[in-house]
């Protein structure tokens, strides 16, 4: 049994895992058609791929051996990493949505322990969207809110025009046509629900309140908007075809 400082070897997974199903009742087999391990009772197979690493080839090898056993494994040692983070969260969803089962093999000093977060389970698509139908319902209000594809997707350290800006660059655009308005005034030009609120909070600075229930464009708003061309053009243009301006 190796300790936290020998080097660990795939075969070494071998002996707790064989171990465990024993233990379950199975018989189990070492290298069975290309099979890390097979353990069988009655007519039920299981099948277990064993890496020292979770990566994409351990994962396509598993689902493979889903076309003839009743269900896989993939055993590794448990990483180093917190089981609770965002990323190892992340990394068990998708071996769940690949209907596999997930066994954690820890070398200690004197003993090896095996856990195992969660057997092989058909994946209810189903529920999961309706456990996240919040996301959905953010995503499709966002899309709504947007009135053209200004991003390029996969962009890393640029500036993201999201539905709250291009409101904000649509109030600051009827500002700086028509000088102070109220926010009922910019409702009735299009602005939206979130008129007032987007005016209280004055997220990016871009306007400036001159008395009570009237705003104007600061500075800095007329500045910034012009970093957003194809934006600001839309709702200049859009006064112009309605004959605002």
């Amino acid at each position: 049994m190796p300790s936290k400082k020998d080097k660990i070897f795939e075969m070494d997974l071998y002996k707790p895992v064989q171990k465990y199903f024993t233990q379950q009742g199975y018989e189990v087999y070492g290298e069975v058609n290309h099979c890390d391990l097979a353990a069988v009772k009655g007519e039920d197979l299981i099948v277990v791929e064993m890496k020292l690493r979770l990566n994409v080839e351990l994962l396509i090898q598993a689902t493979k051996r889903q076309r003839f056993a009743d269900s896989v494994y993939i055993a590794i040692p448990k990483p180093k990493q917190s089981l609770f983070s965002k990323k190892w969260r992340d990394i068990c969803h998708l071996i769940r949505r690949l209907e596999l089962g997930l066994i954690l093999v820890s070398f200690q000093r004197n003993n090896v322990k095996l856990d195992i977060p969660f057997s092989p389970a058909s994946f209810d698509r189903l529920k999961s969207m309706k456990l996240n139908k919040k996301r959905r319902a953010n995503i499709l209000t966002e899309i709504k809110g947007r009135n053209g594809d200004y991003n390029v997707g996969g962009s890393n350290k640029t500036k993201i025009m999201t539905a709250y800006k291009e409101n904000c660059i649509h109030i600051a655009t009827c500002l700086d046509c028509f000088g102070p308005l109220s926010p009922k005034s910019l409702r009735e030009m299009g602005t939206g629900d979130k008129t007032l609120s987007i005016l209280n909070k004055n997220y990016y600075g871009w306007f400036d309140k001159i008395k009570r229930g009237t705003y104007t464009i600061s500075n800095i708003g007329k500045s910034e908007i012009q970093e957003y061309p194809e934006v600001a053009d839309y709702y200049y243009k859009l006064k112009r075809d309605e004959g605002q301006i």
